[in-house]
């Protein structure tokens, strides 16, 4: 990775182009650069998909945003770097409450983690919900989301210190499953029962024994690997559970169903006013020092979310 002066950028029509103030790194960023994601980027991109800004020249047919507007958003890539070119839906203005790392860390993971709840596993008050991963950025916000939606809420990741920032965030119970069976605390901290929605963005060889401490009629969350392989799971276990296998892609519902997206994020812009949701941020890094970010999300040492700054 290398740091490039380029032309600057222009807008065509129902777009915008923003002025950076601050990226997001999300896991998805490490696997685009390694050519291990669903899509690969023509070399060579600019990575980076969560932005704050301000918008900076706006295109044809674009009513709702203004040039000066401070803004925050999501992109499939190019978001580090000085200027972004963003479609105009994808792009909403930022609170006056909210600065502008924290707005680049907000949309991805409180997008995808609201849709998976919400649209995807319909959470109800009182069902118990696992969210494996849960001291990662969007990970964090399934906990703190399924708190607030009257959840009781299982966090389970790889240390203690994770683990106590996941109980500040609202999770009733915890899980190291580095120490201990999962299946069986599973069944143990759910009487016998297991859990009815299971959020799951690491894959690897902790999804099958998840699944296996499922309720009946339970939502299995498919959201990301960052385990790095996904895994192969027996689909009787399905049927004897009678439960589901449920795939989340908030990006590609994002641009499917852009209203519904809208609502979900007026939605989390209220909670955000109204002091019920607070990103965690890990630690900022100069835009000189990108690789350095990716490569400690990389080496799974963050809690929350990692954020460039311009």
């Amino acid at each position: 990775m290398v740091v490039e002066e380029m032309d600057g950028l222009s807008p065509k029509a129902n777009e915008v182009v923003v002025q950076v103030k601050a990226c997001g790194i999300n896991y998805p960023d490490t696997l685009i650069i390694q050519g291990l994601y669903q899509f690969k980027p023509e070399l060579p991109f600019t990575p980076g998909s969560d932005f704050a800004g301000i918008i900076k020249s706006v295109g044809e047919g674009v009513k709702h945003l203004a040039i000066g507007d401070a803004v925050f958003g999501f992109v499939t890539y190019g978001a580090m770097a000085e200027e972004v070119v963003v479609q105009a839906n994808s792009c909403f203005r930022k609170p006056e409450n909210m600065d502008f790392p924290v707005a680049a860390s907000f949309m991805i993971a409180y997008g995808t983690s609201y849709h998976a709840l919400k649209d995807r596993a319909h959470l109800k008050e009182g069902e118990t919900l696992l969210v494996l991963g849960a001291s990662g950025g969007v990970g964090l916000a399934a906990v703190e989301l399924g708190k607030l939606m009257g959840a009781n809420v299982i966090a389970a990741a790889s240390t203690d210190d994770k683990l106590a920032l996941c109980s500040e965030y609202g999770a009733n119970q915890t899980i190291n499953y580095s120490k201990v069976e999962l299946k069986s605390v599973i069944k143990e901290l759910t009487n016998g029962k297991g859990a009815d929605v299971i959020y799951d963005p690491v894959g690897g060889d902790f999804s099958e024994a998840a699944f296996r401490g499922i309720a009946w009629e339970g939502r299995y969350l498919v959201v990301g690997f960052a385990a790095g392989n996904i895994p192969k799971i027996p689909l009787n276990l399905a049927l004897l559970k009678g439960a589901s296998l449920v795939g989340v892609f908030w990006g590609t519902f994002a641009m499917k169903d852009p209203k519904a997206n809208m609502q979900n994020a007026m939605t989390l812009m209220k909670w955000y006013g109204e002091g019920k949701l607070k990103p965690h941020i890990h630690k900022i890094y100069n835009l000189d020092d990108t690789s350095k970010a990716l490569q400690e999300m990389m080496d799974r040492k963050v809690k929350g979310k990692l954020v460039v700054k311009m």
